[in-house]
């Protein structure tokens, strides 16, 4: 392997041979220094591994190299009491277990009894199978960190929880506003119900529903993963997020900012709008029914939808919004713990205490 001199690395290089035995051919040393993706170094370039060669022998600071790859990152979690990590560790195992047990009893349930075959149970069954691996994405961690104090996790493990979080969160967001227009459909054109949601349409909804979700979190995710890591690798979250990792890193970010609140303001402002809309012309209809007992048990049909969307997109939308500031970090913490623990457990306990009606 061919190193080329620079008049700024000459001393380093000199140092670096003197350390090398005499005998060593050109093509032991280039065994020893495999060629990997460049790095730059005061306007030499050199492989990852070969950098990090000279980084034990004193040519490259550890500083300069830790700029341009981060192995692993810390997750600061929520606090570092022990006595309050104890309480934080039981309530969230709880919701866990109740979120797990939850969901999964729904899909199964769904699947299971063919009199449930019908597309708001197709829908509420895509919700539970979703919350159940939300849940699953960022509490085992969290419960992790807890109980061994291990807050590591690694570049590419930090990087996929990203990615499965957007994921099944915009997922989420289209799937409820799927559910909003099955239930106008329900109360406003019941005779046409089963005509308007026929099995196909049930199945484009959810696709388009876990089709745009992917799209989003994937836009997100490559764009976060190209930036450049300092040696600070602390994130001050309990799991791997966009605004915590853009503190990070060490280049200028304003467009990655800009881009996370117009794509995500423009999808979250967009569903919230059409379920508006769909609930507006619920509202109206149920308005021209004089009978009082008919009202209710329509009104019924959309009490749990209702509860599920206002704890879903008051938090999200709360978050993602909101300046990223100092402040900004801590209240993001506290609403995450709100969609990631305690709403993937409370969606089944709310859909199960629905009017059977």
């Amino acid at each position: 392997m061919r190193i080329r001199s620079c008049p700024q690395t000459d001393g380093f290089v000199s140092r670096f041979f003197t350390r090398v035995k005499k005998t060593a051919s050109c093509s032991n040393l280039g065994r020893i220094l495999r060629v990997k993706p460049p790095i730059q170094v005061n306007g030499c370039v050199f492989s990852r591994s070969t950098s990090a060669g000279l980084q034990e022998v004193g040519m490259i600071p550890m500083e300069e190299l830790n700029e341009t790859f981060v192995r692993e990152f810390i997750l600061l979690g929520i606090t570092n009491l022990p006595q309050v990590q104890v309480v934080l560790l039981v309530t969230f195992l709880m919701f866990y277990l109740v979120s797990i047990i939850g969901n999964l009893s729904i899909v199964t349930v769904v699947i299971t009894d063919r009199s449930l075959h019908t597309p708001m149970y197709f829908l509420l069954g895509n919700l539970s199978f979703l919350d159940f691996f939300y849940a699953a994405t960022t509490v085992p961690k969290m419960l992790t960190s807890l109980l061994f104090d291990d807050k590591r996790i690694s570049f590419q493990g930090c990087i996929a929880q990203l990615y499965f979080f957007h994921f099944l969160g915009c997922t989420e967001a289209m799937l409820l506003t799927s559910m909003s227009y099955d239930r106008y459909v329900a109360i406003c054109k019941p005779l046409r119900y089963h005509v308007i949601m026929a099995r196909g349409v049930c199945l484009e909804l959810a696709f388009t529903s876990w089709l745009v979700g992917s799209l989003y979190s994937l836009f997100h995710t490559i764009w976060t993963s190209k930036l450049p890591f300092c040696n600070m690798n602390k994130i001050s979250h309990f799991y791997c997020d966009i605004k915590p990792l853009l503190k990070l890193a060490c280049a200028d970010t304003h467009i990655n900012e800009r881009l996370l609140k117009v794509v995500t303001g423009s999808i979250g402002v967009s569903t919230v709008l059409l379920i508006i809309v769909s609930y507006t012309f619920i509202a109206t209809h149920l308005h021209s029914i004089r009978s009082k007992q008919g009202r209710s048990k329509a009104f019924s049909t959309c009490t749990s939808h209702l509860t599920v969307v206002f704890l879903f997109f008051g938090t999200a939308l709360s978050t993602f919004l909101r300046p990223s500031t100092k402040d900004s970090l801590e209240h993001d913490r506290m609403t995450a713990v709100l969609f990631t623990v305690i709403t993937p457990a409370l969606n089944p306990i709310i859909y199960a205490l629905r009017n059977k009606d």
